[in-house]
């Protein structure tokens, strides 16, 4: 007699339980203090374009430290990585938190923060993200990108508003919150237990550190997939302006900022709480470019909204789409990259899609101060749906992907 075996749940791999724990306390602090900083640099400045150098300190790191993040991942402990990127977060916080104190807050010394939280984030996020696929059976990867994106999807709701209402209490008891929030989740990262092959920690060259571009380059699916999320978030962020809409458009103070950037988090939740029960499993890359093509529309709604009530809706559509996106984006390129090239792969994906929104905010900040905010989101919705219909031609393959599978088995079978 047959017996079924049950199959196994994501519930059931302690191991990516902690690290989801994990990745939700980090990030729930990381935007706290996002949301603290970026008012008091308007409220100091007054400056759409101080707002959009944001962006551009946090996206230097990713580029000057994106080969040796990748080698690092690929050639030593993840989770000792994390933990280091994370204990960084720590000294960003508390650096705040003594400025505030002694009432020596200044432009340049959050912009320092600023440039100590880009830092860490460059190393944990493309390590945080290679190191996730291999806490779980490879049949669960896909609904583990859903799940990992809603612990982000979590925090990126709670984090911005419970900033936002803390700082009316206080701008410190942000910092020492957001310190306690990093502090868990540098415990769970301790706790979390790796069953993987030991890394191959032989010396470098220049061809095992630019293994993971000549990976990229020959396969169409992930060049694609890559550059695609890259030019849409580039032109179509809307965050770094967020100051700007929640005090002179939508007269929403502080608290509105912080629901503000809680958001498109709010419809990105929903979105990958459906994801992780009920995967996407056909048509992919139709539906991922529709999504792309829903994000543009919902920017340039936001952009000629003057009502907050539809903002916060508009916004949440565009999340809901983002989160789809990124959910098929992230699972094609975990299922076709090997484990021994996931921290390289990795880390370039962060430089190309990560960064692509810190890069982003600067150009928004940048556009913003020459033409105004409103007519910058305009341009950057606009200029998402151009990308995709551009994208849509010139990689054909990408728009008939059918399944998540691994491209070498596509191959064989054809």
């Amino acid at each position: 007699m047959n017996v079924d075996v049950p199959s196994p749940t994501l519930l059931q791999q302690r191991p990516f339980v902690l690290f989801w724990i994990a990745r939700l306390a980090s990030t729930m602090g990381y935007h706290m203090l996002a949301v603290t900083i970026g008012w008091q640099i308007y409220e100091l400045t007054d400056s759409a374009f101080d707002l959009g150098l944001v962006g551009l300190i946090q996206f230097v790191p990713a580029v000057v430290l994106t080969l040796l993040i990748g080698h690092a991942a690929d050639r030593y402990d993840r989770r000792l990585i994390v933990r280091g990127a994370q204990s960084t977060y720590v000294l960003a916080a508390v650096i705040l938190i003594a400025a505030l104190a002694s009432g020596h807050l200044s432009r340049n010394l959050l912009f320092g923060v600023v440039f100590l939280m880009g830092c860490a984030r460059a190393f944990e996020m493309p390590t945080a993200h290679a190191l996730a696929p291999v806490l779980v059976p490879a049949a669960l990867i896909s609904r583990a990108v859903a799940a990992w994106t809603s612990a982000n999807q979590i925090a990126v709701i709670c984090g911005p508003a419970l900033g936002g209402l803390i700082y009316v209490l206080s701008p410190m008891l942000v910092g020492i919150v957001s310190l306690i929030f990093f502090t868990i989740s540098i415990t769970f990262v301790t706790l979390v237990r790796v069953k993987r092959a030991p890394p191959n920690r032989e010396a470098p060259t220049f061809a095992s550190v630019l293994a993971g571009f000549n990976y990229i380059r020959t396969r169409r699916r992930l060049l694609g997939v890559i550059t695609l999320d890259l030019f849409v978030v580039l032109l179509g962020g809307v965050t770094a302006l967020l100051p700007i809409f929640a005090r002179d458009i939508l007269s929403v103070g502080p608290v509105g900022l912080g629901l503000l950037r809680s958001a498109p988090a709010a419809g990105a939740l929903i979105t990958s709480i459906v994801l992780s029960h009920y995967p996407v499993e056909r048509h992919i890359g139709r539906k991922m470019f529709a999504v792309v093509a829903l994000y543009g529309v919902a920017t340039i709604a936001f952009a000629l909204s003057n009502s907050f009530p539809l903002s916060l809706l508009v916004l949440a559509a565009l999340g809901a789409s983002d989160a789809l996106s990124v959910v098929i984006r992230f699972s094609l390129v975990q299922i076709e990259t090997p484990d021994d090239k996931r921290g390289r792969v990795s880390a370039i994906n962060y430089l190309f899609v990560g960064s692509s929104n810190t890069l982003g905010e600067f150009e928004s900040g940048t556009v913003a101060a020459w033409l105004g905010a409103v007519p910058s989101v305009l341009i950057g919705g606009l200029g998402s749906l151009l990308v995709a219909g551009i994208w849509m031609l010139l990689f054909p393959d990408l728009r008939r992907i059918d399944r998540f599978e691994p491209a070498d088995v596509k191959e064989k079978r054809t």
